[in-house]
């Protein structure tokens, strides 16, 4: 079943698109509720908060930055479904529970919805903030 469940979510996540597209919105809250349970709840409130930003440098790189409930501000590539949150360690990856955690999902939502806010930065700047991650992290 791990095997089908992220090409369910590819799916379910582009029937969104099209249904956002056309301003249809009230079938895709009960689809993500159904595949994620509370997780979704969580990742459109942190949508509807606009706590998710895009970041972009010059040379084409691009990560994720969501502001948490906690108030702490976690990185999500998107390209490789990582998120830098505890949740995303243990449910995902150690423990297999969960596809995504609540901020991975807030940003392929705010993909969806186009509500993604966005800032470009210098391939410098981009590569400090991911240090500075990492340095809170240790």
């Amino acid at each position: 079943m791990a095997v089908v469940l992220p090409a369910v979510v590819e799916e379910l996540l582009s029937e969104m698109a099209a249904a956002v597209q056309e301003s249809a919105r009230s079938t895709g809250p009960r689809s993500l509720k159904f595949l994620f349970g509370s997780s979704a709840t969580q990742a459109l409130d942190l949508v509807d908060r606009q706590s998710i930003t895009l970041i972009s440098s010059p040379s084409g790189r691009r990560v994720y930055q969501v502001l948490g409930s906690s108030g702490k501000t976690y990185t999500c590539l998107a390209s490789c479904h990582y998120c830098s949150c505890p949740a995303f360690a243990f449910s995902v990856l150690r423990k297999s529970d969960s596809i995504l955690c609540k901020h991975l999902l807030a940003v392929y939502l705010s993909q969806v919805m186009r509500t993604c806010q966005q800032l470009s930065v210098s391939d410098k700047q981009l590569t400090d903030i991911l240090l500075m991650e990492k340095k809170q992290e240790a």
